[in-house]
């Protein structure tokens, strides 16, 4: 198994983890976006229109609303990534990487608008009655391409486990046990019957749940992170202008952070808004494809506001949250987790100038530098070491009152072995004062504001109710993908291993499944990017005519939306 998680690891190293990959996405989006006259920005009005239902028809096929199907795509979006999610950009990439979190939402507000209009034209009705769409059905019925599209499907049940399903009860299970010391399996079991009441319902029950908790635990994230940033207001202008004047030049050392250069900044900025809103990945598209409409585009404009709630509002709150009160950069007492953890060779001190635009070199990729990783042993005494010849860095911070111990609860005395950094004996934990990250660090965050030490559980419950939303909406993703792979009769199938899958995840070891889902989610989004690219003029034409067909039925409706329109493309005949 080890071969194999190192196996993931250099797929994900030379796909999502590239250097190009975030060019990929950022370029399919600012290329629509140009194509499409900012559709993002002309549309939204209209947008908002749509989804309350102002236009709507009776007679039209579909199984939801234009609300339930934005609900049920936010609800697979608006998970673990916005509480977590931009903590980890943050404690990786600093400030700048709030920026780019900003423009991968911009620009996926027309990637998203691409690819749910092209997924809703081509979407089919299956033997139950319901509607079925996606990007493997326009890949299949339109492209021609029936072996990317079976490689879309695949890759989305992949990720249905490991993107809805088996870290999203893992987080609510340990977030349940830190905050209220519930057992994780007591956790798993009562939120698994839960989960397959509400899926076993097939989807009008899936957009009933998600349509009334999507803007519950909302308005609750919403109201713990403005007493944060009401509480920090004099710090809010400071952190915009960190955010702004970092973006293109990488985040400067800040307390015990260390620094991070633009590459790492634009890396996990654009990385965290995919985990994020998931503009590009293919995903969404499949929930709107089941929405009641005669016209794909209209629908398309729906789900632009998906990036904008998701990451320009909601993550933007977690950031500034975290941002304003200065958690980002203080070191607490924490558990070192192994996968952001290395021992360096010498003594490393962040009061030494030198020292630390080294560690800045090693941490960013850089080469003017000499830091080399430890290997040889270390002598603890009760869970102290006996020498200083070594430095410890956890979430690019220097570690700090170190103390080593079998497990977490008792102290170590012997030899620790270590080899290229790293720890040989996994039984071996260690634990001091570094910077934080993900839950844990937008946790802390919470607790400095008018609530106080009280903020921590408007963590846990956003965090459960957000996380069990996004395993609800995937489910309905891998299931729509396994009717297009085996057809009908394999859904039941599919949900109840679902379910159990997520009962499993609540108390053990995802990490092999979550480095799965990683590199099946760029499986998902190369393909997806690759085919709404190809139909490019096909989507241009559909909104050309979408507009047409408006004009004519809705006169007075239609010269308030298409206002803004007349004058970009006046702007536009003038300059030709």
């Amino acid at each position: 198994m080890d071969a194999f998680g190192q196996f993931l690891d250099f797929l994900d190293s030379i796909l999502g983890g590239s250097v190009w990959f975030p060019y990929v996405l950022l370029g399919v989006g600012l290329f629509f976006t140009i194509y499409l006259k900012f559709p993002q920005v002309r549309y939204f009005k209209h947008a908002c229109k749509v989804v309350t239902g102002k236009f709507d028809k009776k007679g039209h096929e579909g199984d939801t609303t234009h609300f339930q199907a934005l609900a049920t795509a936010l609800s697979g979006t608006v998970g673990t990534g916005n509480i977590g999610g931009v903590a980890l950009a943050i404690s990786i990439g600093g400030p700048a990487a709030l920026f780019w979190m900003w423009m991968t939402a911009f620009f996926g507000m027309t990637t998203k608008f691409v690819e749910v209009t092209l997924s809703h034209k081509y979407r089919v009705k299956t033997d139950d009655g319901t509607m079925a769409g996606g990007p493997m059905y326009y890949m299949d019925r339109r492209l021609n391409m029936k072996w990317l599209a079976i490689l879309f499907a695949i890759a989305t049940v992949i990720s249905s486990f490991g993107t809805g399903s088996l870290p999203q009860i893992n987080n609510i299970a340990q977030g349940m046990e830190a905050t209220f010391g519930i057992e994780p399996w007591h956790t798993g079991g009562v939120l698994s019957v839960l989960l397959a009441l509400v899926i076993l319902g097939g989807i009008k029950r899936i957009a009933a749940i998600t349509s009334r908790i999507v803007p519950i635990m909302a308005a609750i994230y919403i109201v713990g992170a403005l007493a944060v940033i009401l509480y920090n207001i004099e710090n809010i202008a400071p952190s915009f202008a960190a955010v702004f004047t970092n973006a293109f030049s990488g985040s400067a050392a800040a307390g015990g952070f260390l620094g991070a250069s633009f590459a790492y900044a634009f890396n996990r900025g654009v990385n965290r808004g995919l985990f994020s809103n998931e503009a590009g990945q293919g995903s969404a598209p499949i929930a709107h494809a089941s929405a009641k409409a005669d016209e794909p585009v209209s629908e398309g404009m729906v789900s632009i506001l998906e990036p904008f709630i998701d990451t320009i509002i909601i993550c933007t709150l977690t950031g500034l949250v975290i941002l304003s009160s200065g958690v980002w950069s203080e070191k607490f007492d924490t558990q070192f987790e192994r996968s952001s953890m290395t021992i360096l060779q010498g003594q490393y001190s962040e009061d030494n100038e030198q020292q630390r635009q080294e560690l800045y070199q090693y941490l960013n990729g850089g080469k003017n530098h000499s830091v080399q990783p430890y290997t040889g042993n270390i002598e603890v005494v009760q869970g102290k070491a006996t020498s200083d010849d070594f430095t410890i860095i956890h979430s690019r911070s220097i570690g700090e009152s170190i103390r080593f111990g079998i497990t977490e609860r008792h102290v170590y005395t012997g030899t620790v072995e270590v080899n290229d950094g790293k720890l040989v004996d996994d039984s071996i934990s260690i634990r001091g004062k570094s910077l934080v990250h993900s839950a844990e660090l937008t946790t802390k965050a919470f607790t400095r504001g008018f609530f106080g030490d009280n903020g921590q559980y408007i963590v846990s419950i956003g965090l459960l109710m957000f996380a069990f939303s996004t395993a609800i909406a995937w489910s309905y993703y891998g299931d729509r993908a396994m009717i297009y792979l085996l057809g009908s009769r394999s859904v039941m199938p599919y949900r109840v291993f679902y379910v159990a899958g997520f009962f499993w995840a609540s108390f053990a070891d995802t990490t092999l499944v979550w480095k799965l889902a990683a590199v099946a989610i760029v499986v998902m989004t190369l393909p997806n990017l690759f085919g709404i690219f190809l139909l490019r003029k096909e989507m241009k034409d559909s909104v050309d005519d979408y507009w047409q067909k408006f004009n004519r039925e809705h006169k007075e409706a239609a010269s308030s939306d298409q206002k803004s329109d007349d004058k970009s493309n006046m702007r536009v005949n003038e300059s030709n």
